[in-house]
């Protein structure tokens, strides 16, 4: 899948050194679990191996490599998965090597993924959730034309389920997380306008 600027492809057993090296970097790992890094262990044998298989699960879903076109560089990843739960629904979430911030990369691999969602599944209501305080992810989300849609607070249990990067025993934020959703007919107005 191609951008303007971006190529969105499938991860592959030889994308092991680029995960690390993201989930490495204490900033970027800041509002997932304190800035932790994912051990390489885990990355070999739980995540990437999850990644593979997302392609699967629906037209344009599943965790991809973003990598610049010219340079084919690696940037980081945007996912899109169904919701667990909520028929009609889906997921998105990225995640960016720092040098990729402030370029609208991460608006723009998301929105091919939701494009192809809203075009080619039954996919109605597209979400995204992060930290209160994270707000170049917020910023992400409305830039895409997502709303707030709740507030909200996780517990140790949904820590450990939702974000398979925590540390174990690591205490709750003293902030809440926000989730932003995106209807399709707000997707398709709003892509009407853009292509007058």
């Amino acid at each position: 899948m191609e951008t303007e600027r971006l190529t969105l492809r499938h991860f592959t057993a030889t994308d092991v050194d680029n995960l690390v090296a993201l989930d490495s970097d204490p900033v970027v790992m800041r509002y997932l679990n304190g800035g932790g890094a994912t051990p390489r262990d885990v990355i070999e044998r739980d995540i990437l191996p999850g990644f593979i298989h997302s392609y699967a699960l629906c037209a344009g879903c599943g965790v991809w490599a973003v990598t610049e076109r010219t340079s084919a560089a690696f940037l980081g990843w945007v996912s899109l998965r169904p919701r667990e739960g909520h028929p009609g629904e889906a997921t998105l979430g990225y995640r960016l090597r720092r040098s990729a911030w402030g370029q609208g990369f991460a608006t723009e691999a998301a929105r091919a993924l939701i494009g192809v969602a809203f075009h080619d599944t039954d996919i109605r209501r597209v979400t995204a959730t992060t930290y209160q305080d994270n707000r170049a992810s917020r910023r992400v989300m409305e830039k895409l034309g997502m709303t707030l849609a709740r507030t909200f607070r996780y517990t140790p249990a949904d820590l450990a389920t939702e974000r398979a990067t925590c540390i174990p025993g690591q205490s709750l934020w003293e902030g809440d997380d926000v989730e932003y959703a995106l209807e399709r007919s707000a997707w398709e107005r709003m892509e009407a306008h853009r292509t007058r």
